[in-house]
Protein backbone atom coordinates (compact mmCIF):
# COMPACT_ATOMS: atom_id res chain seq x y z
CA UNK A 1 0.00 0.00 0.00
CA UNK A 2 1.28 3.67 -0.79
CA UNK A 3 2.38 5.75 2.20
CA UNK A 4 0.36 8.17 0.74
CA UNK A 5 -2.85 6.41 1.49
CA UNK A 6 -2.49 5.57 4.86
CA UNK A 7 -2.24 8.76 6.41
CA UNK A 8 -6.03 8.81 5.46
CA UNK A 9 -6.25 5.04 6.95
CA UNK A 10 -8.50 6.45 10.65
CA UNK A 11 -10.01 9.03 9.44
CA UNK A 12 -13.88 9.48 9.98
CA UNK A 13 -14.44 10.19 6.56
CA UNK A 14 -15.17 7.86 3.87
CA UNK A 15 -11.46 7.68 1.37
CA UNK A 16 -11.20 5.84 -1.13
CA UNK A 17 -8.49 6.35 -4.70
CA UNK A 18 -8.86 4.62 -7.96
CA UNK A 19 -6.55 4.42 -11.01
CA UNK A 20 -8.78 7.57 -13.35
CA UNK A 21 -7.58 5.51 -16.43
CA UNK A 22 -8.13 1.79 -15.47
CA UNK A 23 -11.50 2.69 -12.76
CA UNK A 24 -9.07 -0.15 -10.84
CA UNK A 25 -9.52 0.50 -7.14
CA UNK A 26 -6.42 0.80 -5.15
CA UNK A 27 -7.20 1.56 -1.39
CA UNK A 28 -10.16 2.07 0.88
CA UNK A 29 -9.44 3.49 4.19
CA UNK A 30 -11.12 1.68 7.38
CA UNK A 31 -14.65 3.51 7.40
CA UNK A 32 -15.27 2.62 3.52
CA UNK A 33 -13.90 -0.90 3.31
CA UNK A 34 -16.63 -1.11 6.65
CA UNK A 35 -19.43 0.42 4.85
CA UNK A 36 -19.27 -1.10 1.80
CA UNK A 37 -18.81 -5.03 3.86
CA UNK A 38 -15.01 -5.33 2.65
CA UNK A 39 -12.20 -6.54 6.11
CA UNK A 40 -8.98 -5.62 3.89
CA UNK A 41 -7.81 -3.57 1.03
CA UNK A 42 -6.31 -7.19 -0.59
CA UNK A 43 -10.26 -7.65 -1.34
CA UNK A 44 -10.62 -4.86 -3.69
CA UNK A 45 -7.81 -5.60 -5.55
CA UNK A 46 -8.84 -5.96 -9.53
CA UNK A 47 -12.35 -4.30 -8.93
CA UNK A 48 -13.61 -1.40 -10.59
CA UNK A 49 -14.65 1.62 -8.77
CA UNK A 50 -18.48 1.81 -10.06
CA UNK A 51 -18.64 -2.37 -9.75
CA UNK A 52 -18.43 -1.82 -5.62
CA UNK A 53 -19.25 1.71 -5.56
CA UNK A 54 -22.49 1.94 -7.83
CA UNK A 55 -23.08 -1.98 -8.54
CA UNK A 56 -22.60 -0.48 -11.96
CA UNK A 57 -21.80 -2.59 -15.30
CA UNK A 58 -19.56 0.37 -16.91
CA UNK A 59 -18.25 3.45 -15.65
CA UNK A 60 -21.03 5.94 -14.12
CA UNK A 61 -22.80 8.59 -16.42
CA UNK A 62 -22.09 10.94 -13.45
CA UNK A 63 -18.56 10.56 -13.12
CA UNK A 64 -16.27 13.50 -12.29
CA UNK A 65 -13.12 12.33 -13.91
CA UNK A 66 -13.01 14.79 -16.58
CA UNK A 67 -13.15 17.99 -14.05
CA UNK A 68 -10.73 16.60 -11.95
CA UNK A 69 -6.84 18.06 -11.63
CA UNK A 70 -4.39 18.17 -8.96
CA UNK A 71 -4.97 20.91 -5.75
CA UNK A 72 -8.27 21.16 -7.10
CA UNK A 73 -11.21 19.93 -5.44
CA UNK A 74 -14.58 19.15 -7.00
CA UNK A 75 -17.29 19.45 -4.23
CA UNK A 76 -21.10 17.81 -4.57
CA UNK A 77 -23.51 15.92 -3.34
CA UNK A 78 -25.19 12.58 -3.91
CA UNK A 79 -27.12 9.94 -2.67
CA UNK A 80 -25.41 6.49 -2.64
CA UNK A 81 -28.19 3.74 -3.23
CA UNK A 82 -25.98 0.76 -2.63
CA UNK A 83 -25.39 2.23 1.22
CA UNK A 84 -28.67 4.14 1.28
CA UNK A 85 -27.07 7.19 2.29
CA UNK A 86 -26.29 11.20 1.66
CA UNK A 87 -22.84 12.14 1.13
CA UNK A 88 -20.91 15.61 1.17
CA UNK A 89 -18.21 14.88 -1.16
CA UNK A 90 -14.93 16.20 -2.35
CA UNK A 91 -12.84 14.77 -5.31
CA UNK A 92 -9.15 15.32 -6.60
CA UNK A 93 -6.85 14.24 -8.67
CA UNK A 94 -3.26 12.48 -7.42
CA UNK A 95 -0.07 11.54 -9.62
CA UNK A 96 1.95 9.68 -8.51
CA UNK A 97 4.48 7.36 -10.75
CA UNK A 98 3.54 8.24 -13.61
CA UNK A 99 -0.50 7.25 -12.99
CA UNK A 100 -3.22 9.44 -12.10
CA UNK A 101 -5.39 8.70 -9.47
CA UNK A 102 -9.12 9.81 -8.23
CA UNK A 103 -9.30 10.48 -4.72
CA UNK A 104 -12.66 10.94 -2.54
CA UNK A 105 -13.24 12.35 0.71
CA UNK A 106 -17.33 11.31 1.43
CA UNK A 107 -18.43 13.02 4.68
CA UNK A 108 -22.00 11.49 5.80
CA UNK A 109 -24.25 13.99 6.02
CA UNK A 110 -27.89 11.59 6.53
CA UNK A 111 -28.14 12.10 10.14
CA UNK A 112 -28.39 16.26 9.53
CA UNK A 113 -32.33 16.64 9.77
CA UNK A 114 -32.69 18.42 6.22
CA UNK A 115 -31.15 15.26 4.63
CA UNK A 116 -33.18 12.82 6.57
CA UNK A 117 -35.97 14.99 5.35
CA UNK A 118 -34.56 14.01 1.85
CA UNK A 119 -33.91 10.86 2.04
CA UNK A 120 -37.36 10.42 3.05
CA UNK A 121 -38.31 12.07 -0.03
CA UNK A 122 -36.45 9.88 -2.25
CA UNK A 123 -37.74 7.16 -0.99
CA UNK A 124 -40.83 8.17 -3.18
CA UNK A 125 -39.35 7.22 -6.59
CA UNK A 126 -40.96 10.21 -8.03
CA UNK A 127 -38.56 12.03 -5.61
CA UNK A 128 -35.84 10.15 -7.49
CA UNK A 129 -37.23 11.07 -11.16
CA UNK A 130 -37.22 14.52 -10.38
CA UNK A 131 -33.48 14.35 -9.22
CA UNK A 132 -32.65 12.50 -11.80
CA UNK A 133 -34.03 15.06 -14.42
CA UNK A 134 -31.91 18.02 -12.71
CA UNK A 135 -29.07 15.82 -12.57
CA UNK A 136 -29.56 15.23 -17.03
CA UNK A 137 -30.39 18.90 -17.74
CA UNK A 138 -27.31 19.49 -16.70
CA UNK A 139 -25.31 17.11 -18.77
CA UNK A 140 -23.00 18.26 -21.91
CA UNK A 141 -25.12 16.40 -24.72
CA UNK A 142 -28.66 14.71 -25.12
CA UNK A 143 -27.10 11.22 -25.35
CA UNK A 144 -25.32 11.64 -21.96
CA UNK A 145 -28.81 13.17 -20.72
CA UNK A 146 -30.87 9.91 -21.71
CA UNK A 147 -27.16 8.06 -20.24
CA UNK A 148 -28.03 9.60 -16.73
CA UNK A 149 -31.71 8.83 -17.04
CA UNK A 150 -30.95 5.20 -17.81
CA UNK A 151 -28.87 5.01 -14.55
CA UNK A 152 -30.84 6.53 -12.16
CA UNK A 153 -33.82 5.07 -13.34
CA UNK A 154 -32.12 1.26 -13.27
CA UNK A 155 -30.89 1.86 -9.58
CA UNK A 156 -34.02 3.43 -8.32
CA UNK A 157 -36.30 0.32 -9.46
CA UNK A 158 -33.79 -1.99 -8.44
CA UNK A 159 -33.59 -3.47 -11.82
CA UNK A 160 -30.97 -5.38 -13.89
CA UNK A 161 -31.20 -3.47 -16.74
CA UNK A 162 -32.66 -0.17 -18.55
CA UNK A 163 -32.53 0.30 -22.35
CA UNK A 164 -34.48 2.17 -25.53
CA UNK A 165 -34.92 0.56 -28.45
CA UNK A 166 -35.38 2.81 -31.66
CA UNK A 167 -37.36 1.36 -35.14
CA UNK A 168 -35.01 2.19 -37.87
CA UNK A 169 -35.40 2.94 -41.05
CA UNK A 170 -36.11 -0.93 -42.33
CA UNK A 171 -38.70 -1.25 -39.62
CA UNK A 172 -36.88 -3.14 -37.14
CA UNK A 173 -36.14 -2.77 -33.61
CA UNK A 174 -32.20 -1.72 -32.28
CA UNK A 175 -31.13 -1.18 -29.02
CA UNK A 176 -29.26 2.60 -29.00
CA UNK A 177 -29.23 2.98 -25.11
CA UNK A 178 -28.18 0.62 -22.10
CA UNK A 179 -27.45 0.87 -18.89
CA UNK A 180 -26.77 -2.75 -16.60
CA UNK A 181 -26.28 -3.23 -12.87
CA UNK A 182 -22.59 -4.74 -11.87
CA UNK A 183 -23.02 -8.80 -13.01
CA UNK A 184 -25.04 -8.00 -15.83
CA UNK A 185 -24.50 -9.15 -18.93
CA UNK A 186 -24.84 -5.96 -21.67
CA UNK A 187 -26.81 -6.81 -24.38
CA UNK A 188 -27.23 -4.02 -26.60
CA UNK A 189 -24.85 -5.53 -29.43
CA UNK A 190 -26.84 -8.53 -29.91
CA UNK A 191 -29.84 -6.93 -29.77
CA UNK A 192 -29.50 -4.45 -33.46
CA UNK A 193 -32.63 -4.54 -36.40
CA UNK A 194 -34.42 -7.12 -34.38
CA UNK A 195 -37.34 -8.67 -37.00
CA UNK A 196 -40.46 -6.53 -36.98
CA UNK A 197 -42.65 -9.75 -35.80
CA UNK A 198 -40.27 -10.26 -32.85
CA UNK A 199 -42.41 -6.99 -30.69
CA UNK A 200 -45.02 -6.99 -33.14
CA UNK A 201 -47.74 -7.90 -30.53
CA UNK A 202 -45.84 -4.84 -28.69
CA UNK A 203 -46.95 -2.67 -30.98
CA UNK A 204 -50.16 -3.47 -31.31
CA UNK A 205 -50.40 -2.99 -27.02
CA UNK A 206 -49.18 0.80 -28.39
CA UNK A 207 -51.18 1.84 -30.99
CA UNK A 208 -53.80 1.21 -28.44
CA UNK A 209 -51.58 3.67 -25.68
CA UNK A 210 -51.06 0.29 -23.40
CA UNK A 211 -47.38 -0.48 -21.96
CA UNK A 212 -46.13 -4.10 -21.39
CA UNK A 213 -45.58 -5.99 -18.16
CA UNK A 214 -44.43 -9.42 -17.88
CA UNK A 215 -44.74 -10.67 -14.43
CA UNK A 216 -43.33 -13.85 -15.02
CA UNK A 217 -41.80 -14.51 -18.44
CA UNK A 218 -43.14 -18.41 -18.75
CA UNK A 219 -46.44 -16.83 -18.95
CA UNK A 220 -45.88 -15.50 -22.73
CA UNK A 221 -43.91 -19.11 -23.66
CA UNK A 222 -46.69 -20.32 -25.39
CA UNK A 223 -48.51 -17.44 -27.13
CA UNK A 224 -44.60 -15.42 -28.13
CA UNK A 225 -42.19 -18.18 -28.30
CA UNK A 226 -40.22 -16.37 -30.63
CA UNK A 227 -39.79 -13.11 -27.99
CA UNK A 228 -40.01 -15.55 -25.42
CA UNK A 229 -36.28 -17.17 -26.57
CA UNK A 230 -35.31 -13.98 -26.88
CA UNK A 231 -35.95 -12.64 -23.52
CA UNK A 232 -35.13 -15.67 -21.78
CA UNK A 233 -31.54 -16.04 -23.61
CA UNK A 234 -30.82 -12.74 -21.20
CA UNK A 235 -31.69 -14.22 -17.92
CA UNK A 236 -35.27 -11.95 -17.81
CA UNK A 237 -37.98 -12.94 -15.54
CA UNK A 238 -39.55 -9.75 -15.58
CA UNK A 239 -40.29 -6.22 -17.20
CA UNK A 240 -41.79 -3.32 -17.78
CA UNK A 241 -41.79 -1.30 -20.83
CA UNK A 242 -43.33 1.81 -22.20
CA UNK A 243 -43.90 3.38 -25.38
CA UNK A 244 -42.32 6.59 -26.37
CA UNK A 245 -44.63 8.86 -28.84
CA UNK A 246 -43.93 11.78 -31.32
CA UNK A 247 -46.59 13.17 -33.36
CA UNK A 248 -49.15 10.42 -31.93
CA UNK A 249 -47.09 7.58 -33.61
CA UNK A 250 -44.66 5.22 -31.51
CA UNK A 251 -40.90 5.70 -32.06
CA UNK A 252 -39.49 4.09 -29.51
CA UNK A 253 -40.01 1.94 -26.82
CA UNK A 254 -38.12 1.49 -23.13
CA UNK A 255 -38.30 -0.12 -20.14
CA UNK A 256 -36.79 -1.95 -17.06
CA UNK A 257 -35.44 -5.62 -16.65
CA UNK A 258 -36.35 -7.59 -13.57
CA UNK A 259 -37.38 -4.94 -11.01
CA UNK A 260 -38.82 -6.21 -7.17
CA UNK A 261 -42.28 -7.52 -7.15
CA UNK A 262 -42.90 -4.51 -5.53
CA UNK A 263 -41.67 -1.99 -7.76
CA UNK A 264 -43.01 -3.80 -10.84
CA UNK A 265 -46.67 -1.72 -11.13
CA UNK A 266 -45.21 1.44 -9.92
CA UNK A 267 -41.98 0.95 -12.43
CA UNK A 268 -44.97 1.67 -15.15
CA UNK A 269 -45.92 4.86 -13.92
CA UNK A 270 -42.41 6.33 -13.42
CA UNK A 271 -41.49 5.26 -17.00
CA UNK A 272 -44.62 6.64 -18.32
CA UNK A 273 -43.47 9.88 -16.49
CA UNK A 274 -40.03 10.24 -17.25
CA UNK A 275 -41.03 9.05 -21.44
CA UNK A 276 -42.09 12.74 -21.63
CA UNK A 277 -39.00 13.94 -21.28
CA UNK A 278 -37.11 11.39 -22.55
CA UNK A 279 -38.83 11.91 -26.20
CA UNK A 280 -37.71 15.90 -25.70
CA UNK A 281 -34.59 14.62 -25.39
CA UNK A 282 -34.29 11.97 -28.67
CA UNK A 283 -36.07 15.05 -30.62
CA UNK A 284 -32.88 17.35 -29.38
CA UNK A 285 -30.54 14.51 -30.26
CA UNK A 286 -31.83 13.83 -33.79
CA UNK A 287 -31.72 17.99 -34.45
CA UNK A 288 -28.34 17.75 -33.30
CA UNK A 289 -27.18 15.26 -36.00
CA UNK A 290 -29.22 16.90 -38.42
CA UNK A 291 -26.99 20.03 -38.20
CA UNK A 292 -24.06 17.73 -37.33
CA UNK A 293 -24.77 15.83 -40.87
CA UNK A 294 -25.54 19.44 -42.84
CA UNK A 295 -22.36 21.00 -41.07
CA UNK A 296 -20.03 17.85 -42.13
CA UNK A 297 -21.80 16.22 -45.31
CA UNK A 298 -22.46 17.15 -49.02
CA UNK A 299 -26.70 16.87 -49.82
CA UNK A 300 -26.06 15.86 -53.28
CA UNK A 301 -23.37 12.86 -53.25
CA UNK A 302 -22.99 12.09 -48.98
CA UNK A 303 -19.50 12.77 -48.84
CA UNK A 304 -17.89 15.00 -46.85
CA UNK A 305 -17.59 18.62 -47.50
CA UNK A 306 -14.67 20.90 -47.32
CA UNK A 307 -14.99 20.97 -43.37
CA UNK A 308 -15.28 17.27 -43.02
CA UNK A 309 -12.05 17.31 -44.76
CA UNK A 310 -10.19 19.23 -42.78
CA UNK A 311 -11.19 17.87 -39.72
CA UNK A 312 -9.82 14.64 -41.06
CA UNK A 313 -6.72 15.99 -42.07
CA UNK A 314 -6.68 17.67 -38.43
CA UNK A 315 -6.54 14.29 -36.75
CA UNK A 316 -3.62 13.08 -38.69
CA UNK A 317 -1.12 11.63 -36.74
CA UNK A 318 2.47 11.19 -36.64
CA UNK A 319 4.19 8.09 -38.16
CA UNK A 320 0.55 7.83 -40.08
CA UNK A 321 1.16 6.92 -43.97
CA UNK A 322 -1.58 8.72 -46.06
CA UNK A 323 -2.53 8.74 -49.57
CA UNK A 324 -4.09 11.02 -51.45
CA UNK A 325 -6.45 10.42 -54.26
CA UNK A 326 -7.07 13.60 -56.56
CA UNK A 327 -10.89 13.32 -59.18
CA UNK A 328 -12.71 15.56 -61.52
CA UNK A 329 -15.06 14.84 -63.43
CA UNK A 330 -14.39 15.52 -66.67
CA UNK A 331 -16.89 16.54 -69.28
CA UNK A 332 -19.30 17.79 -66.43
CA UNK A 333 -20.11 21.44 -67.98
CA UNK A 334 -20.75 20.21 -71.34
CA UNK A 335 -23.27 17.63 -69.66
CA UNK A 336 -24.78 20.59 -67.86
CA UNK A 337 -24.99 22.54 -70.68
CA UNK A 338 -26.20 20.14 -73.28
CA UNK A 339 -28.79 17.78 -71.26
CA UNK A 340 -29.60 19.64 -68.00
CA UNK A 341 -28.10 20.17 -64.47
CA UNK A 342 -29.88 17.03 -63.29
CA UNK A 343 -28.09 14.69 -65.98
CA UNK A 344 -25.07 16.70 -64.49
CA UNK A 345 -25.66 15.95 -61.19
CA UNK A 346 -26.36 11.64 -62.09
CA UNK A 347 -22.94 11.94 -63.46
CA UNK A 348 -21.67 13.00 -60.43
CA UNK A 349 -23.53 10.62 -58.49
CA UNK A 350 -21.92 7.47 -60.56
CA UNK A 351 -18.45 8.81 -60.54
CA UNK A 352 -19.06 8.77 -56.16
CA UNK A 353 -20.39 5.49 -56.92
CA UNK A 354 -17.44 3.82 -58.37
CA UNK A 355 -15.25 6.18 -55.90
CA UNK A 356 -17.45 3.70 -52.66
CA UNK A 357 -16.86 1.15 -54.92
CA UNK A 358 -13.38 1.27 -55.06
CA UNK A 359 -13.06 3.13 -51.56
CA UNK A 360 -15.73 2.49 -49.40
CA UNK A 361 -13.42 2.07 -46.27
CA UNK A 362 -11.48 5.37 -46.66
CA UNK A 363 -12.43 9.06 -46.25
CA UNK A 364 -14.35 10.73 -49.40
CA UNK A 365 -14.98 14.01 -49.65
CA UNK A 366 -16.84 16.24 -52.48
CA UNK A 367 -14.37 19.51 -51.91
CA UNK A 368 -15.32 21.15 -55.21
CA UNK A 369 -18.86 21.12 -57.93
CA UNK A 370 -16.67 18.49 -59.79
CA UNK A 371 -13.96 18.38 -57.54
CA UNK A 372 -13.36 14.99 -54.94
CA UNK A 373 -10.95 13.62 -52.83
CA UNK A 374 -9.75 10.44 -51.71
CA UNK A 375 -7.19 9.89 -48.11
CA UNK A 376 -6.42 6.79 -47.56
CA UNK A 377 -4.98 6.68 -44.46
CA UNK A 378 -2.39 4.04 -43.21
CA UNK A 379 -2.37 2.11 -46.45
CA UNK A 380 0.84 1.16 -48.33
CA UNK A 381 1.84 3.00 -51.70
CA UNK A 382 1.94 -0.26 -53.69
CA UNK A 383 -2.50 -0.90 -52.23
CA UNK A 384 -3.00 2.88 -53.19
CA UNK A 385 -1.21 2.21 -56.82
CA UNK A 386 -3.39 -1.04 -56.69
CA UNK A 387 -6.74 0.64 -55.76
CA UNK A 388 -5.99 2.97 -58.50
CA UNK A 389 -5.97 0.70 -60.93
CA UNK A 390 -8.85 -0.49 -59.80
CA UNK A 391 -10.76 2.67 -60.13
CA UNK A 392 -9.81 3.08 -63.89
CA UNK A 393 -11.35 -0.36 -64.41
CA UNK A 394 -14.40 0.62 -62.46
CA UNK A 395 -14.45 4.10 -64.47
CA UNK A 396 -14.32 2.16 -67.95
CA UNK A 397 -17.25 0.12 -66.95
CA UNK A 398 -19.75 2.75 -65.76
CA UNK A 399 -18.65 5.33 -68.38
CA UNK A 400 -17.39 7.67 -66.44
CA UNK A 401 -14.41 9.76 -66.76
CA UNK A 402 -12.21 10.82 -63.88
CA UNK A 403 -9.33 12.81 -64.10
CA UNK A 404 -6.89 11.15 -61.45
CA UNK A 405 -4.10 12.51 -59.55
CA UNK A 406 -2.38 10.67 -57.30
CA UNK A 407 0.09 11.25 -54.08
CA UNK A 408 1.77 9.30 -51.08
CA UNK A 409 4.09 9.77 -47.94
CA UNK A 410 4.99 7.31 -45.47
CA UNK A 411 4.17 10.39 -42.76
CA UNK A 412 1.54 12.79 -42.92
CA UNK A 413 1.77 14.92 -40.05
CA UNK A 414 2.78 18.18 -41.26
CA UNK A 415 2.95 17.16 -44.89
CA UNK A 416 -1.09 17.55 -45.78
CA UNK A 417 -0.22 20.90 -47.74
CA UNK A 418 2.05 19.22 -49.82
CA UNK A 419 0.76 16.13 -50.54
CA UNK A 420 -3.01 18.14 -51.75
CA UNK A 421 -1.31 20.42 -53.93
CA UNK A 422 1.30 17.14 -55.75
CA UNK A 423 -2.05 15.04 -55.85
CA UNK A 424 -4.07 18.27 -57.61
CA UNK A 425 -1.24 19.03 -59.66
CA UNK A 426 -0.95 15.31 -61.35
CA UNK A 427 -4.58 15.52 -61.68
CA UNK A 428 -4.76 18.71 -63.65
CA UNK A 429 -2.05 17.24 -65.65
CA UNK A 430 -4.40 13.59 -66.25
CA UNK A 431 -7.38 16.17 -67.25
CA UNK A 432 -4.71 18.12 -69.79
CA UNK A 433 -3.69 14.85 -71.28
CA UNK A 434 -7.55 14.07 -71.60
CA UNK A 435 -8.93 16.78 -73.32
CA UNK A 436 -5.56 17.27 -75.65
CA UNK A 437 -5.99 13.40 -76.71
CA UNK A 438 -9.59 13.75 -77.28
CA UNK A 439 -9.06 17.85 -78.85
CA UNK A 440 -11.55 19.11 -77.05
CA UNK A 441 -12.00 22.56 -76.04
CA UNK A 442 -12.07 23.01 -71.98
CA UNK A 443 -14.04 26.05 -72.21
CA UNK A 444 -16.98 24.55 -73.99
Amino acid sequence: MSSIWTFFENMNELVYVADMDTYDLVYMNRRTLESFEFHSVEEIRGKKCYEVLQHSSAPCAMCTNRELKPTYFKEWQYYNPVVEKYFLLKDSMIEESGRRFRIEFALDVSAQEEQNRAIREHHDLEKLVNEALRIALQASSPDESINILLEYLGKALNGDRTYIFERNEEGGDDNTYEWTASGVTPEKDNLQDLPPDVCASWYRMFRKNKHIIIDKLEDIQEEEPVQYEILKRQNIHSLVVVPLYDDDKVIAFYGVDNPPGKYVEYASNMLQIMGHFIISVLRRRNLVRQLQEMSYLDQLTRFGNRHAMDERIADIRPGESIGAVYCDVTGLKQVNDTEGHKAGDRLILRACDCLREVFGDQSLFRIGGDEFLVLCARMGEKELAERVESLKRVLREHSVILAVGVSWVADGAGKMDELLSVSESRMYKDKSIHYRTLRIDRRK
